[in-house]
């Protein structure tokens, strides 16, 4: 179900700009892993809701969401990428999108994020999965109160939650399955299985849905875990 309603969303959003065009193409040839079209599209509508002045994130790639997030903000977008071929092809994306308030990164997030001395409204973790829960410690101490951290791709192309998935992926599966664990115990968190699984803030999630005319309510189960109760009403 949940693959058919991407699949309906994807083909809702008609994309206008040519270099995000060209971008998604490349993505694709190249077998880049770019933020699909409706995740982008929440991520606009989120940092249009907060506001927000300046922005980290974690895992370049070759500029797509980069470019989203650029353009949403009113400072300064600082992103981090580990692969120098990447780290190029982005600096010249940004280039062509006109993109100017970003500061590139070169190098391990796991070592960079530490060296960063100034804090963020908004968080945007897209990398390397297998540490996803330490890039969230690493930034976390750098958002700013209200601030809101976006995770893509938690659920990994949904074996988080399924039971059979290749073997070549437990190690990953399981790290990714204590990550939310954690997330659910220790913070103000909600997944929303829309892409390939986001993780945000619950206070946004309510604003977002409550501008949907819809709600979202959260409860904490007795055997662990929480309970998300979302309704959405027609006008």
């Amino acid at each position: 179900m949940l693959e058919i309603l991407n699949q309906y969303l994807y083909h809702k959003i008609e994309e206008s700009d040519p270099i995000l065009l060209e971008l998604e193409v490349y993505a694709k040839e190249h077998k880049v892993p770019i933020i699909t079209k409706e995740v982008a599209e929440y991520l606009k509508m989120m940092l249009q809701i907060k506001k927000c002045h300046n922005a980290l994130e974690i895992g370049t790639a070759i500029g797509y969401s980069g470019i989203y997030i650029a353009r949403q903000i009113t400072g300064q977008l600082t992103t981090i990428e580990i692969d120098e071929e990447r780290f190029e092809e982005a600096k010249v994306n940004f280039k062509k999108a006109d993109i100017s308030n970003v500061v590139q990164i070169l190098g391990d997030a796991t070592e960079k994020i530490k060296e960063i001395q100034e804090n963020f409204d908004f968080i945007f973790i897209d990398a390397s999965k297998g540490q996803y829960q330490k890039f969230f410690e690493d930034s976390y101490p750098k958002l700013n109160q209200g601030g809101l951290i976006f995770i893509d791709n938690i659920l990994f192309r949904g074996y988080v939650c399924e039971e059979n998935y290749p073997k070549r992926f437990k190690t990953l599966v399981k790290k990714l399955d204590e990550f939310i664990s954690y997330l659910y115990k220790n913070h103000n968190f909600v997944l929303l299985p829309f892409g390939d699984g986001i993780g945000i803030g619950l206070a946004l999630a309510r604003s977002i849905f409550e501008l949907q005319n819809g709600t979202i309510t959260a409860c904490n189960l007795q055997n662990g875990g929480a309970c998300f109760e979302i309704r959405m009403y027609s006008h």
